[in-house]
């Protein structure tokens, strides 16, 4: 199973948005410095997941939300979901 993510930094609120098979190996190398694109926001959190079979459906997904480049819809997803 694949993940799509979303993470909102605790110290900037910006949002990042990627895929993964491990989530929380991922977040834990978002918030140690080993994900260059992100280090500058740490802390980060998980605030919206989405689940793929395979990989090809999670990078289309990932690709189509980071296309949207819309903060609102990004926030309006996570609140519809959580």
């Amino acid at each position: 199973m694949y993940h799509i993510y979303i993470l909102q930094s605790e110290k900037n609120k910006k949002y990042y948005i990627g895929y993964k098979k491990v989530l929380k190996r991922r977040l834990e190398e978002h918030n140690s410095k080993h994900a260059k694109s992100t280090k500058s926001g740490i802390p980060w959190k998980i605030v919206y997941v989405e689940n793929y079979q395979t990989k090809h459906d999670a990078i289309i997904r990932e690709n189509k939300l980071k296309s949207m480049k819309s903060k609102k819809y990004i926030k309006e997803l996570i609140n519809v979901h959580n």
